[in-house]
């Protein structure tokens, strides 16, 4: 602990070391106990300011301004009509959010998983295990007069 710094935080959290920095308090005070003369010189300048400012009460706001903050205050009547579209509305938002919230997390969830769009039925019993569909194995590649054939 340096004398600049023990100056310092005495002008910045005062007099009380139950107000110092918890992780520079224990240096704080050792230093104090080994320079007497100078610590107490700057802990009686805090002491008088804390005192001082100790003195100082700021009053709890009166039943008059709290009344005139509260008239001041703007009304607006909302009608019975209004609040009901205002709910409906809402409603109708949140709604519209639920449904593409479900529609991203199914986009995502495809997504992410690596998954793919289930087959339609009627195509599954087309496909093998080698892949492709019955398309492959069209009459051109059984044709015996086609190109590449052993005639």
């Amino acid at each position: 602990m340096t004398p600049e710094r023990f100056h310092m935080l005495v002008t910045a959290y005062g007099a009380d070391p139950q107000r110092w920095p918890q992780h520079e308090r224990e240096d704080a005070l050792e230093w104090a106990r080994a320079h007497r003369t100078e610590a107490n010189a700057a802990l009686d300048e805090a002491m008088a300011l804390d005192t001082w400012l100790s003195r100082d009460m700021v009053a709890p706001p009166g039943r008059a301004l709290f009344e005139q903050i509260v008239a001041g205050a703007p009304v607006k009547p909302v009608a019975a009509a209004k609040r009901r579209s205002f709910w409906w509305s809402g409603a109708a938002f949140a709604g519209v959010g639920l449904a593409g919230a479900l529609a991203g997390a199914l986009t995502i969830s495809f997504v992410v998983l690596g998954g793919t769009a289930p087959a339609a039925p009627h195509e599954t019993y087309l496909s093998t295990s080698f892949g492709g569909t019955s398309s492959d194995w069209s009459e051109s590649n059984l044709n015996p007069g086609a190109e590449g054939s052993d005639e």
